[in-house]
C-alpha cells in the first residue's frame, strides 16, 4: 500500500483548497470565517455591544479573525484553549504608485513584505490579489489569479559569475516586475485594471493593498505523493488546522471545561506591531469582553486568563537532506512525522516542560507522534508570536507547529499526513 494510502487525504485536498483560495490574509480570513458560518458561527461587530449567550461567535479585522466558542451555562471565570496563527507570508506588495517601467516594458512598482526566499520569485508566473478600499467607505476583495506579472531573472550571458559567486539581488532594481509593453507610464493603469476586474466603475477605488502570489496550484509531489507543494504553508497551514479544530469541537457535542478560541493575526513575518498583529490588543480586547459580555468582573478575567493555555502554531523546519549539518545532531524533524514542539531556552520560543506537558497531552489523546525541535547553537533561531502572546497578555504559551522545508519561498513543502495530524492535535488541546 502506498504512502498516500495511508492516510485520510481529504483534509489535506482542503488545505490544498484553502491554499489556493487565499492569496492574501484578507482571503483567508474571509474563507475561515465562511467555513465557521457553516458550523455555525456568527460574526460580531466589535462596535456593537456583546451578549453573553453560547454559541460560536467570531470578529474579523482586515487580515485577522478571532473567533471563540462559548458552551451552555459557561461561567464568566471559565479560561480559554487559544490555538494562534498568523495570516500573513513573505512576498512582494504593490506600492502607492504602482505604474512605472522603462525601455519598452510597463511595470509594476513592488515592496517587499518580510524576509521572502527573493530568488524564488524570478521567473515565476504571478498573479495580484488584495483589498480594494472605496469610495463609499467600503472594501472589496479581487483576485487576479492567473499570469499577470513576471520578475525576469537576468540571463547567464550576462552575468557569467553567477554559478560561482551566487545570485545577487538588489531590492529595489532587481524585483520590479513585468506586466506589458509601452512606452508611456501612465498613473491609474493598474488600478483602472482592477476596477474592471471587480466589476467596479472608475474612480471608486481610493485605496488599496495589493500583493503578488504564484498561480501555480498547490499539488501532491513525489513517488507515492508523499508531500505536498504549495504557496503561503507558512502560516495558512496551521491558520486551515486551527479552523478546522475549532468547528469540529464546536459541533461535537461533548463538555467543555474550557472556551476554544482560534486567534489568526496578521503581520507577523514583520514584528507583529499592529492593530492587527499579535502584539496589538485584539485578542486580550476580544477574550476580555467576552468575560464581560457574560456577567463577568475584572476578578472573572484575571481567572479565566490565569487558567488560559495558547498554543502558537507555526511551521517550522524540517531536517534538509542537503544541509543537515546546519541542524542540532541530535534534533532532526521529519516530514510526515507528527507536528512538532519547538524549544528554545532563550525565549524565542515560548515553550517551557509545563506547556511541553499540556502538549504531550494533547497529542497522546489525539494519537498523534510528535517530535521536537531545537535550533543549533551557532544558528540562532527566529520567532513566533507565542512570546509576545505569552508576554502581552500573560497567558500559559507553547510554539508547536509542522516540520516543512522551502520557508519563506513563494512554494513550501510539506508531508501530506502532517496537516490532518496537526488538526487532530489541535482538537485535542481545544477540547481535552
Amino acid at each position: 500500500m502506498s504512502a498516500a494510502a495511508r492516510f485520510d487525504r481529504g483534509h489535506t485536498d482542503d488545505l490544498m483548497s484553502f491554499l489556493a483560495a487565499s492569496p492574501t490574509p484578507y482571503h483567508a480570513v474571509a474563507n475561515a470565517a465562511e467555513r465557521l458560518e457553516k458550523a455555525g458561527f456568527r460574526q460580531v461587530a466589535e462596535t456593537d455591544a456583546w451578549d453573553g449567550t453560547s454559541g460560536g461567535k467570531y470578529v474579523l479585522r482586515g487580515g485577522a479573525i478571532v473567533a471563540w466558542y462559548v458552551p451552555e451555562g459557561a461561567a464568566a471565570h471559565t479560561p480559554f484553549r487559544v490555538v494562534g496563527a498568523h495570516t500573513d507570508s513573505p512576498n512582494l506588495r504593490v506600492k502607492p504608485r504602482p505604474d512605472t517601467g522603462a525601455h519598452g516594458w510597463r511595470q509594476i512598482a513592488v515592496e517587499i513584505y518580510g524576509g521572502p526566499l527573493m530568488n524564488s520569485w524570478l521567473d515565476r508566473d504571478l498573479g495580484l490579489a488584495g483589498r480594494l478600499s472605496l469610495r463609499d467607505g467600503t472594501t472589496r476583495l479581487v483576485d487576479v489569479d492567473r499570469p499577470l506579472l513576471r520578475v525576469p531573472q537576468l540571463a547567464i550571458h550576462m552575468d557569467r559569475n553567477v554559478s560561482a559567486d551566487g545570485l545577487k539581488l538588489d531590492k529595489q532594481r532587481h524585483l520590479q516586475p513585468i506586466w506589458g509593453l509601452g512606452d508611456t507610464v501612465r498613473d491609474g493603469d493598474l488600478i483602472a485594471f482592477l476596477e474592471d476586474e471587480a466589476g467596479l466603475a472608475r474612480g471608486e477605488v481610493t485605496g488599496w493593498d495589493l500583493m503578488t502570489h504564484s498561480v501555480e496550484p498547490p499539488a501532491y509531489l513525489g513517488r507515492d505523493q508523499e508531500l505536498v507543494a504549495g504557496p503561503r504553508m507558512d502560516n495558512l497551514l496551521s491558520v486551515h488546522a486551527g479552523t478546522a479544530a475549532l468547528a469540529a469541537v464546536a459541533t461535537s457535542g461533548g463538555e467543555l471545561p474550557y472556551l476554544p478560541v482560534l486567534a489568526a493575526f496578521d503581520h507577523e513575518e514583520t514584528g507583529s506591531q499592529s492593530d492587527t498583529g499579535a502584539d496589538g490588543p485584539l485578542l486580550g480586547s476580544v477574550l476580555e469582553r467576552s468575560v464581560f459580555a457574560r456577567g463577568g468582573t475584572y476578578e472573572d478575567r484575571a481567572r479565566a486568563f490565569a487558567g488560559t493555555v495558547c498554543l502558537s502554531s507555526d511551521t517550522g523546519h524540517a531536517v534538509h537532506p542537503n544541509y543537515a549539518e546546519r541542524h542540532d545532531p541530535t534534533h532532526h524533524p521529519r516530514v510526515n512525522g507528527g507536528p512538532i514542539l519547538k524549544v528554545n531556552v532563550n525565549n524565542r520560543y515560548a515553550t517551557d516542560g509545563s506547556g511541553r506537558a499540556v502538549f504531550a497531552a494533547a497529542c497522546e489523546k489525539a494519537g498523534v507522534p510528535f517530535q521536537t525541535f531545537v535550533s543549533n547553537n551557532s544558528m540562532p533561531c527566529g520567532t513566533t508570536i507565542g512570546p509576545i502572546t505569552a508576554a502581552r497578555h500573560g497567558i500559559s504559551t507553547v510554539d508547536i507547529g509542522v516540520a516543512i522545508l522551502s520557508m519563506h519561498s513563494a512554494r513550501e513543502l510539506c508531508g501530506a499526513e502532517d496537516p490532518h495530524l496537526l488538526a487532530n492535535a489541535l482538537g485535542a488541546f481545544l477540547q481535552p
